[in-house]
Parts: C-alpha cells; sequence; structure tokens
C-alpha cells in the first residue's frame, strides 16, 4: 500500500491506497473517484504495511483511503464502519474525519 502523510491547516491529512489502485479511475454510477498521483503518492509517499497504515489513520484528522486491501484494514481495525464503505468499480473507497 502507498501511505502519504501531511500536514494541512485542518490537521494531518492521510492517504492510503492500493499500489495498483494508483492512475485509475474507478465509477459507481453516481461519482467517479480518480487515484492521482499527486494525491495519493509523490515524494513524501511511502510502502507500508497494516501496522502503519493504521498507525498513521489513528493520527490523523482527516484520511482518503482507496482499494481493498487498505480499506479493509481500516475496517478491521475498527477506525472506518464496514456500512460507510463506498463501492466504485468493485474498489472499496472510504473517508474519514476525527473531530
Amino acid at each position: 500500500m502507498l501511505l502519504r502523510e501531511r500536514e494541512t491547516p485542518e490537521g494531518t491529512l492521510v492517504s492510503v491506497c492500493d499500489a495498483d489502485c494508483l492512475g485509475e479511475t474507478y465509477d459507481n454510477g453516481r461519482a467517479t473517484l480518480t487515484v492521482t498521483e499527486g494525491f495519493y503518492a509523490g515524494p513524501d509517499a511511502v510502502e507500508a504495511g497494516p501496522e502503519e497504515v493504521v498507525a498513521a489513520l489513528r493520527r490523523a484528522q482527516v484520511g482518503n483511503i482507496v482499494g481493498t486491501e487498505a480499506v479493509g484494514i481500516a475496517v478491521e481495525a475498527g477506525i472506518v464502519d464496514e456500512a460507510t464503505v463506498l463501492e466504485f468499480d468493485g474498489t472499496r473507497h472510504a473517508q474519514l474525519l476525527w473531530l
């Protein structure tokens, strides 16, 4: 998985995606999701395992997660509620916001 953390005026923004999702565009009939290099990768992104992803999402104020593996890890860790996960062409997507 690709993990990127960055500081914003609103707090830490974490983006995570399965590596095979990078550069892909998905559609669910109501919306389109493009997994761009500029948002999910870039020079400060790292390849990460489940433990690093969970730790980063727990530090985040905002998170964007794309891919079956990445979303599954967030759900399993109790960070994302399965009922809030969206499907785009068979690929899973979740967002989180910690207040």
